[in-house]
């Protein structure tokens, strides 16, 4: 499980590394302009529909009834159900971007941004309608990642995501200064053909082919169908939340799409790179630990991800919270990207940072659930979710502006954390000795980390405003600052007793050594 969670990390780390410099490339050509809440808002029915469609299909809902199909060695069975869920998948997916084609100009008008002004409408509307394409391409991906990662195939699968970015930065440098955020909008897709291709290619290397078929009596289609019909809601759950976020947002005036769009990458970075490797890797684990019934091992499992994950997720919040003026700057000031754009876009991070654990826990937890066969929980936190993050996002807009957006989604995501643990504990009979008192020493660690970077934010932030001009010195004040509050949590939390410092120890010291032992 770490071999391959190391393999996922660093390739989530440079897909994330690509996806800042994505983002820092269209910062500066558009800022938090009107053309950007536009193109923004343009993505939010396509990533619905892919999120509902295609990854609900070939997501946690697919992958444990492919999985067992392959473990008891029916290879021709396991790829006929493929087949058949990518053939039904399409099908839906091919009627729903038709509704959406032809009804793009009222969903963008009624539901997705009612706020921003009729030039920018229209040109969500046309954006829309040419980005359905990526839902498809990346769908395809989707379905690839399924049957690659049912049979612990991680890296293809985890670097599919590295050509999406490199599809989109493409398009930001040579398409975007010509055809503004249309360049961006062929970038996409271009970016999802390559996602989709190198995973394919890879299937067919491992013995699939596609053959089209409809076939209803396909053995395990009626499980994947049972198993996915609430996965489908709990991968809506998500999107819904960001088109709330886009429909409150447009209605405060320009740039407040962008700002709160632009917040949300930045919290999603360490988001991508810790828990999502993990969670990657722990699932089809898990998913052959509940088929033998060793709920002893899920419990150990769980618990052996958890930690790490609260151990790097805990000084990553405080770091985005305290240091988001900086971080902005560093990251996103150039060209367009004004110091008023800064402002906006580190007063929502500021606002996220705090739902920072709750995403990443959730992120493991829900992978647990879906192990156990479980897709309703998941789904009914998630709904509860969506409604509370309506009702707050209503009430907080009016005091505290695009802040309260980001704050809302931080709090209700911490509430389908706390609801998921919950019934978690209950299913696994508790999470294993001394994970809560490992969490207080961490707690402990980050309060000694939260000193030095409290003190040391404001005057940083002073030493990185590109306002006074940009140097190298800049860069390296910043990168030394936060390594060396970094290295304060890490003694820290050492000094604790805390296990995760000693074994990063070990396994550096081992990295070293091993070449040296080997017979070459």
């Amino acid at each position: 499980m770490a071999g391959n969670a190391a393999i996922v990390a660093a390739a989530f780390v440079l897909s994330r590394v690509l996806g800042l410099v994505r983002e820092i490339l269209i910062a500066a050509r558009f800022g938090t302009g009107p053309d950007y809440d536009a193109y923004v808002a343009a993505f939010r029915i396509p990533d619905l529909l892919f999120l509902v469609v295609m990854s609900g299909a070939f997501g946690s809902a697919f992958i444990p009834v492919f999985g067992g199909l392959l473990a008891r060695g029916d290879r021709a069975r396991a790829w006929r159900l493929a087949n058949t869920v990518l053939t039904l998948a399409l099908v839906m997916l091919a009627v729903a971007s038709l509704l959406t084609f032809l009804l793009a100009g009222w969903l963008i008008r009624t539901l997705v941004a009612p706020g921003l002004a009729p030039p920018q409408q229209e040109l969500a509307t046309d954006l829309t309608r040419l980005l359905l394409l990526s839902p498809l391409l990346l769908g395809l991906g989707a379905a690839g990642k399924g049957m690659l990662e049912a049979q612990n195939a991680f890296t293809v699968a985890a670097l599919a995501p590295v050509l999406y970015n490199l599809g989109i930065i493409l398009g930001a440098l040579f398409l975007a200064p010509s055809y503004g955020p249309f360049g961006l909008a062929i970038g996409v897709i271009g970016g999802a053909l390559g996602h989709a291709g190198i995973q394919f290619l890879e299937l067919l290397r491992r013995g699939w082919r596609f053959a089209p078929t409809l076939d209803l009596r396909t053995e395990g289609l009626g499980q994947v169908g049972r198993l996915m019909a609430p996965r489908i809601l709990g991968q809506a759950a998500f999107q819904i939340n960001m088109i709330v976020l886009t429909n409150f947002a447009s209605r405060l005036g320009e740039r407040h799409v962008s700002a709160l769009n632009y917040a949300f990458q930045l919290f999603m970075l360490p988001h991508g790179v810790l828990a999502l490797s993990l969670s990657t890797v722990i699932f089809p684990l898990m998913t052959r630990q509940f088929a033998v019934g060793d709920l002893h091992g899920m419990r150990r499992t769980f618990q052996q991800a958890l930690s790490p994950l609260l151990f790097l997720t805990i000084p990553a919040t405080l770091g985005l919270l305290l240091f988001r003026t900086s971080i902005v700057q560093v990251l996103f000031q150039f060209g367009a990207f004004s110091a008023s754009s800064t402002e906006l876009v580190a007063a929502a991070l500021g606002y996220f940072a705090p739902g920072l654990v709750a995403f990443a826990v959730v992120e493991a937890v829900t992978r647990v659930f879906y192990a156990m066969h479980d897709t309703l929980t998941p789904v009914l936190a998630a709904v509860t979710t969506i409604a509370a993050n309506i009702a707050l996002s209503w009430l907080l807009m009016p005091s505290l502006g695009h802040r309260g957006l980001a704050l809302s989604l931080s709090l209700t995501t911490t509430l389908e954390m706390t609801i998921l643990l919950l019934v978690l504990r209950r299913r696994l009979g508790g999470f294993g000795a001394g994970l809560f008192g490992s969490l207080a020493r961490m707690l402990a660690a980050a309060a000694v980390m939260a000193l030095p970077s409290w003190w040391l934010a404001g005057p940083l932030a002073l030493a990185t405003d590109p306002s006074t001009g940009r140097s190298p010195s800049q860069l390296l004040a910043f990168a030394y600052t936060l390594a060396a509050v970094a290295a304060s949590y890490f003694v820290a939390a050492r000094s604790l007793g805390i296990a995760e410092p000693h074994q990063f120890l070990q396994r550096l010291g081992g990295a070293r050594r091993t070449p040296s032992s080997s017979p070459d």
